[in-house]
């Protein structure tokens, strides 16, 4: 897991939860594995969770704009160095 050190929005809002001392001593252990704070560890992992649940969705709600952008992008052609890339033979299939 990479945690992503740089610039992030100013803390707006509060996210309490409660957890057994096992999960917490457990959270703390891993962040300081990674040598970040827990709540820095907790955030980007919990963030990186959320992507992966949304990007799993078949089922997408796009406003009219939203869904003229999206038809136009996949109705441009495909680049010569994207067709290259696509086509060419994986390193570990060699």
């Amino acid at each position: 897991m990479a945690i992503a050190l740089g610039r992030r929005e100013p803390a707006a809002a509060t996210i309490n939860i409660r957890a057994s001392k096992a999960m917490k001593a457990l959270i703390d252990q891993a962040a300081d594995a990674l040598g970040v704070k827990r709540t820095e560890f907790m955030l980007q992992t919990l963030s990186e969770r959320a992507h992966e649940v949304l990007a799993d969705r078949t089922s997408f709600q796009l406003g009219t704009k939203q869904l003229n952008d999206f038809n136009r992008l996949i109705d441009e052609p495909v680049s010569d160095a994207a067709l290259r890339m696509l086509t060419k033979r994986a390193p570990w299939e060699a």
